[in-house]
């Protein structure tokens, strides 16, 4: 029996209406500094408990006032562009137990708490597990701060990997959310509705 809901955040619950990449610049200014990438530096980005400046100092670089001034305008716009989904309000309040279980930087998740109608009940965050989904550790962190076993959770979110096999390799329920209409699972979600 399903006694909670966790979900994902972007893609499922929230959008960024103006996206400008201030994480991704960084990674192509280091680049041009000559520090060699990595195919786990956007994972490792999402996975440390800091902020942008944290990042640009575990990545080596020396930003200029300038540089920085200007990386924290592209931060700001799109924090203040992320919105709900016009389903999800509705669609939590009918809810009685609810989780949120997310790869994002830390800048994003206060903002995206502030949007949210009420606290939830137990919260995964990338950046203070240290890992990010699909590592069982993340997953075993929202279902163990429910205090309820995996196979009464269920997961929600848009990314088939991480918020469908993930979370169904550690025993919990999962559905994908497509609101392209695109899944390999014939019984997807189109909307929270």
């Amino acid at each position: 029996m399903i006694k909670a809901i966790v979900f994902d955040v972007f893609g499922t619950l929230a959008e960024i209406g103006d996206r400008r990449r201030p994480y991704a610049r960084l990674l192509r200014l280091a680049a041009q500094a000559g520090r060699i990438s990595r195919p786990d530096d956007a994972a490792r980005i999402m996975s440390i408990n800091g902020d942008i400046w944290a990042i640009a100092t575990w990545l080596g670089l020396a930003l200029s006032p300038a540089l920085c001034d200007e990386l924290a305008d592209e931060l700001a716009i799109e924090i203040s562009s992320i919105r709900l989904y016009p389903e999800v309000v509705p669609v939590l309040r009918a809810l009685q137990r609810q989780g949120l279980c997310s790869n994002l930087a830390k800048p994003y998740a206060l903002p995206v708490l502030s949007l949210l109608p009420f606290e939830f009940d137990a919260y995964a965050w990338s950046f203070e597990v240290g890992v990010v989904k699909p590592d069982h550790r993340i997953y075993n962190t929202v279902w163990q701060s429910l205090a309820l076993s995996p196979g009464e959770v269920l997961m929600v979110g848009d990314t088939y990997e991480a918020d469908c096999l993930g979370p169904r390799r550690v025993g919990m329920h999962a559905i994908h959310l497509a609101r392209n209409l695109a899944s390999p699972d014939p019984r997807f979600l189109r909307s929270l509705s």
